[in-house]
């Protein structure tokens, strides 16, 4: 059996005591969180969420994209989020890489450049979370830019951290 597989079998045994049906689409708090898709951080248990608290918008790096901005302007006009958590972590992948070192390996292993960046940040996470929460006030399709604040999660201590801008 797959992990899928597996997966989908846990699934269906949370469907007999599924409890979600009620909670509203909004999130509780009105808060958005985007962060890195690192699986050692447990969003939720770290910050004590519970289901129907927060939007969570995850990728490598936890970088503040195009595509994030976009999820982020649907959040607060569609949705009444209000907040804005930036959370990037240390021993993240993106320090590890440079963005022509892995363009460039990519091209090695298929013969095609990705059309979009890696968004690497060697050795610098507090700056990339400065140029994160900067991305985001300068978005003007994002309505509520006053309240958003950004930290870092240290891998080897489970501190969370704030980031001045």
């Amino acid at each position: 059996m797959s992990v899928i597989d597996e997966l989908i079998a846990n699934a269906g045994r949370h469907t007999a005591g599924h409890e979600h049906w009620g909670l509203p689409s909004e999130p509780r708090l009105g808060l958005a969180i985007v962060t890195c898709m690192d699986a050692r951080f447990d969003v939720w248990r770290v910050l004590g969420l519970a289901d129907g608290d927060a939007h969570v918008l995850r990728n490598a790096g936890g970088v503040v994209t195009a595509d994030t901005r976009r999820s982020l302007a649907i959040s607060q006009r569609l949705l009444d989020t209000t907040e804005i958590m930036i959370i990037h972590h240390t021993d993240c992948g993106a320090t590890k890489i440079t963005e022509d070192a892995f363009r460039e390996a990519v091209y090695r292993d298929t013969g095609i450049r990705p059309d979009w960046a890696a968004e690497a940040f060697p050795k610098d996470v507090d700056g990339d979370v400065v140029q994160s929460i900067a991305r985001i006030k300068a978005d003007e399709l994002i309505p509520h830019r006053d309240r958003v604040r950004g930290f870092v999660w240290e891998v080897e201590t489970g501190r969370l951290r704030p980031v001045k801008p």
